[in-house]
């Protein structure tokens, strides 16, 4: 008897143990990436095909954005600064404009370099049409991205996105501090730490 209260006990504590390990990646997405190549601020073909075997971060900007974008991509930066310091590798953050009109690669360029950030692993995305993007950001992400009417903004969410190796959607994370919600940013990075170790 007390052998088996004694296996008992000692799987009841396995089972805690492995309860409490936060090794298994939990996601909330699973919509596959539509092909894409686009240009990037320095003027380089970037694609789906690039970023195989990677996984990244996915988010929507424009630089004339007078609301959400300039939080959101300083928030993109300290994610960057907290992965690098983690030193994960074999990542990249992607941005993909929702104006391509206006964001051109130099446009996009002279935008990004009024943060602190490493450009050797973050792309911002140009080369497309306004319709284009609109049904790719709802294809791919399950997010807005459209004209607002009455002003000349953009209408698009505030959501970071997790891609895995495979191209696949598997996570959205809050990407803007509001209504008292911060960016889970320990979260984000232990997320893309097990996917890499994966």
């Amino acid at each position: 008897m007390k052998v088996v209260q004694s296996i008992f006990i000692m799987a009841a504590t396995v089972f805690l143990l492995s309860a409490c390990g936060n090794s298994e990646f939990k996601g909330d997405m699973d919509v596959e990436v539509q092909d894409f190549s686009h240009t990037n601020q320095n003027g380089e073909k970037v694609g789906l095909a690039d970023l195989k075997g990677k996984v990244w971060l996915a988010n929507f900007i424009f630089t004339n954005c007078t609301t959400v974008c300039p939080p959101m991509t300083r928030n993109m930066s300290e994610v960057q600064d907290r992965l690098n310091e983690e030193k994960i590798q074999n990542y990249e953050i992607v941005s993909f404009s929702i104006d391509p009109t206006r964001d051109t690669p130099g446009a996009l360029k002279e935008y990004i370099s009024h943060y602190d950030v490493d450009e050797s692993n973050w792309n911002l995305l140009t080369g497309y049409t306004e319709k284009e993007i609109s049904a790719f950001a709802q294809d791919s992400f399950q997010a807005i991205a459209m004209p607002d009417p009455e002003s000349d903004q953009f209408i698009h969410g505030t959501s970071f996105y997790l891609v895995d190796q495979n191209g696949t959607v598997v996570k959205s994370y809050p990407g803007n501090k509001q209504d008292g919600e911060d960016v889970p940013y320990d979260e984000i990075v232990e997320d893309i730490k097990i996917l890499s170790e994966g």
